[in-house]
């Protein structure tokens, strides 16, 4: 059985990345994955890395559940919004506190280089944006995908497998959103039996 971990990176769970990461987590349930679905607008937990990892923060209950899912999972789906070209705040937050050294990577002594240790997972990464796709491919050269494709999931082994944007957000319509919802069900669905 898939065992899917979806992440909601918005701060307010009545948004509309949020009820995509719900559509996919239904859908995706539906047609028998173990899916869990971590609401970053729902969960407890202080995003600031105060120390750095010069000293460790103690994590949270939520955080450490997440730590426990994300582990046990073998695909991970992160739905979020494009804001300043770049994470939500809060997702860059739970980043910075659950993907830890340790936990999503172990360096080597007297060495640059570093143990993978989510190897074996893979990615999918929803994103939600105004900018038109063409603008900000080249105006900001994917700087939100790529700081999450290839300084997080890469750094700690984990294969991204796909990208889903949406957009313009601003000036969609109803109906566009639930086309939009209706295509992220169908996403879960495949992807649980892939």
């Amino acid at each position: 059985m898939k065992n899917i971990v979806i992440i909601s990176g918005h701060p307010d769970s009545d948004s509309l990345s949020c009820a995509l990461a719900k559509a996919y987590t239904e859908a995706a349930k539906a047609a028998g994955a173990n899916c869990n679905l971590i609401d970053l607008g729902a969960i407890k937990f202080d995003p600031i890395l105060h120390h750095g990892f010069n000293k460790r923060t103690d994590l949270e209950p939520d955080l450490l559940k997440a730590q426990d899912l994300i582990a046990e999972a073998n695909h991970l789906v992160f739905v979020f919004p494009i804001w300043w070209a770049n994470l939500p705040a809060i997702l860059k937050g739970f980043i910075d506190r659950v993907f830890l050294p340790g936990f999503a990577f172990k360096g080597k002594e007297n060495s640059v280089y570093w143990d993978k240790c989510l190897t074996k997972k893979t990615a999918h990464i929803i994103t939600l944006m105004d900018a038109p796709i063409w603008y900000y491919k080249f105006m900001y050269r994917n700087s939100a995908h790529n700081a999450l494709i290839k300084g997080t999931l890469k750094y700690c082994g984990i294969k991204t497998k796909q990208v889903t944007t949406f957009t313009p957000i601003k000036t969609s319509t109803l109906e566009k959103r639930k086309k939009w919802i209706a295509e992220v069900s169908e996403l879960g669905k495949k992807e649980a039996i892939k």
